[in-house]
C-alpha cells in the first residue's frame, strides 16, 4: 500500500494559517521561527494575524504555505512517529508546494526553502507589469480542449495551459487580451464556467523568463541534497531524486506548465493508495479524490488532524 505526501500551492493561504499548529507544538514553533529568522522578518505573525492583503502577496503567500507544511510535517513525524524515507512512495507538491516536498524529503534547509521561495515570489511578480497579465480557470472542458484554446487566444500574444489541475479544472495564462479571449472561446465551445481569476500575475507562461532566469541563479546559490524519498516533478511528471535534475525542474516550472492531473495518475498508477496533504487547506485532497477515484485522500494542517492521523490505516 504506497502512500503519497503532497504539498499545497498558491491559494490556499488565509489568516490564522498555522497559529493552532504553533499554539500545541514546539515542532511548529521552530519551524515558524526559522523562517522568520531566515527572511529577516516576523512572516509568522503576518500568518496569524494579517492583514489578508499583505499575506496573499506573492511573496508572502509562497514562503508562508511552505512554513505552515513544513510545520505540520515536523509535528506528523514528532507526534505520529512519520518516517518520510520508510513511509513513503513519494512526495510531491501543487507549483511552489513542490519546494515544500523538497524540504520535506531534505533536499533543501527550511531556511534556504523560505530565501528561494521569498526570491520566487518577487521575481515572478516583477517579471510582468501589473495588469498586463492574466490567468483564468477554464472548468468543464478537459486538457486538450484548453490547449487548442490557448493557441487560437493567443494570435500574436501569449497564452498558454498553466495549471492541469484535473476534474475539468485547467487555468490558462498570459497575456491580458489574449486571456479575455481564451474566456470567450471557452465558453462559446461549452465550458462549464470560464472566468479571470483574482492573481498578481500570469503564472506558468513564457512571460515568467524574467522569474525562471532568477531562479535559476537563486537555486545555485543553495546546496541542495538528494531527497529521501522520491519527488514527482509537477513539470516533468516523473519522479526526480538527482539534484541536478530537481533544479532543472524548479526553472523549468516557473513557465511551464503544472501537470498536476497526470502527477496523481502517474502516482496512483505507481501504486499509491494514499495521499496525505499537508499543510494549509483541503484543495489539493479534493482533486486528487476526483482525479483518482477510490485513492485515499486526507489532509493535515491542525491539530484535530494531527490527533485523528493514524500511520497504519493512512
Amino acid at each position: 500500500m504506497g502512500v503519497a505526501f503532497v504539498f499545497p500551492g498558491q491559494g490556499s493561504q488565509a489568516v490564522g494559517m498555522g497559529k493552532a499548529l504553533s499554539d500545541n507544538f514546539a515542532q511548529a514553533r521552530a519551524v515558524f521561527q526559522e523562517v522568520d529568522e531566515a527572511l529577516g522578518e516576523k512572516l509568522s505573525g503576518l500568518m496569524f494575524a494579517g492583514p489578508a492583503e499583505m499575506l496573499t502577496l506573492t511573496e508572502n503567500a509562497q514562503p508562508a504555505l511552505m512554513a505552515v507544511s513544513l510545520a505540520a510535517m515536523r509535528v506528523l513525524e514528532a507526534e505520529r512517529g512519520v518516517d518520510l524515507k520508510r513511509d513513503a512512495q513519494f512526495v510531491a507538491g501543487h507549483s511552489l508546494g513542490e519546494y515544500s516536498a523538497l524540504a520535506a524529503a531534505g533536499a533543501f534547509s527550511i531556511a534556504d526553502t523560505a530565501r528561494l521561495l521569498r526570491a520566487r515570489g518577487r521575481a515572478m511578480q516583477k517579471a510582468v507589469p501589473v495588469g498586463t497579465g492574466a490567468m483564468a480557470a477554464l472548468l468543464g472542458l478537459d486538457f486538450a480542449q484548453v490547449t487548442a484554446i490557448a493557441l487560437e487566444a493567443a494570435q500574436n500574444g501569449v497564452c498558454q495551459a498553466a495549471n492541469d489541475n484535473g476534474a475539468g479544472q485547467v487555468v490558462v495564462s498570459g497575456d491580458k487580451a489574449a486571456v479575455e479571449r481564451a474566456v470567450e472561446l471557452a465558453k462559446a465551445k461549452g465550458a462549464k464556467r470560464a472566468m479571470l481569476l483574482q492573481v498578481s500575475a500570469p503564472f506558468h507562461c513564457s512571460l515568467m523568463q524574467p522569474a525562471a532566469d532568477a531562479m535559476a541563479e537563486a537555486l545555485r546559490q543553495v546546496t541542495v541534497k538528494t531527497p529521501v524519498v522520491p519527488v514527482v516533478s509537477n513539470v516533468l511528471v516523473k519522479p526526480l531524486t538527482d539534484p541536478n535534475e530537481i533544479v532543472g525542474a524548479l526553472v523549468a516550472q516557473v513557465t511551464g506548465t503544472v501537470r498536476w492531473r497526470e502527477s496523481v495518475e502517474f502516482m496512483a498508477s505507481s501504486g499509491v493508495t494514499t495521499f496525505v496533504e499537508v499543510g494549509t487547506g483541503k484543495v489539493l485532497s479534493s482533486l486528487v479524490k476526483r482525479i483518482a477515484p477510490g485513492v485515499v485522500a486526507s489532509s493535515v494542517g491542525t491539530p484535530n488532524d494531527v490527533a485523528a492521523f493514524q500511520l497504519a490505516t493512512v
